[in-house]
């Protein structure tokens, strides 16, 4: 198979794990998502993965619950521990050889971040999934994962949500709103669309890091992306 990118990174949201529950794991989506990432790997994909924790619990919370907005950021780290866990599980039980890395360090469970061991991971074609954020409050799991990304040298960085693109508006509450196809980071920044947040979206701007947002809701869509058929909006320098 063709292949027009070799080296991803993955973001997914905390939400997505849910599937119609309120809050928490759904197995059948924690299925859903391996089988995609599997399908991936089989095709020779190098496949790294940054995974959000909103369906346990959100930093951001914290002010509403009385705790302390930095206590509040790690609780959100260990959540994307947990759905990292989560997700490993799913892929082994696929036989998709995975490695579970944490900024925060707990030995028993995953390996600590060093980035040349990411590296020699993802060439020995194992999946790794990046938890606990950046290891540092005040940055979200966007931001992780632009940092990851320009890391490992990422070929791309795919953002799977449940649109599919980005619109001059909300299309799920403006019936008008119309999608890009592909839209330049200057534009987005002008425009202030909501992409990512700034600190990671600056990041993929300075490093010429191309991000896709695409419908992951749709299991055809990640493995078109990777044989390079055009799927959701592209952010690119232009």
């Amino acid at each position: 198979m063709e292949l027009k990118y070799k080296r991803i990174l993955l973001k997914l949201s905390g939400e997505s794990l849910m599937g119609d529950q309120p809050y928490g794991i759904s197995p059948v989506m924690l299925q859903y998502y391996a089988r995609q990432i599997k399908g991936a790997v089989d095709a020779g994909v190098q496949v790294a993965i940054v995974i959000g924790g909103g369906n346990i619990y959100r930093g951001l919370q914290a002010a509403e619950s009385g705790i302390e907005r930095v206590q509040g950021d790690y609780m959100g780290m260990m959540a994307t521990v947990i759905n990292g866990m989560a997700l490993q599980s799913a892929l082994e039980k696929i036989d998709v050889y995975t490695r579970l890395v944490t900024a925060i360090e707990m030995r028993e469970i995953a390996e600590p971040y060093i980035r040349r061991k990411a590296h020699s991971h993802l060439k020995k074609g194992r999946v790794v999934i990046f938890s606990a954020g950046t290891g540092s409050p005040y940055f979200t799991t966007d931001s992780a994962a632009a940092l990851r990304a320009n890391e490992i040298k990422a070929d791309v960085l795919l953002k799977g949500t449940r649109v599919d693109g980005i619109y001059t508006a909300d299309p799920e509450k403006d019936p008008n709103a119309k999608k890009y196809d592909h839209v330049s980071f200057q534009k987005v920044l002008d425009l202030g669309l909501n992409v990512m947040d700034t600190t990671a979206f600056t990041m993929c701007q300075e490093n010429d890091m191309p991000i896709i947002v695409f419908d992951i809701n749709n299991e055809n869509n990640l493995l078109a992306i990777l044989k390079g058929e055009h799927i959701g909006t592209v952010v690119e320098k232009v």
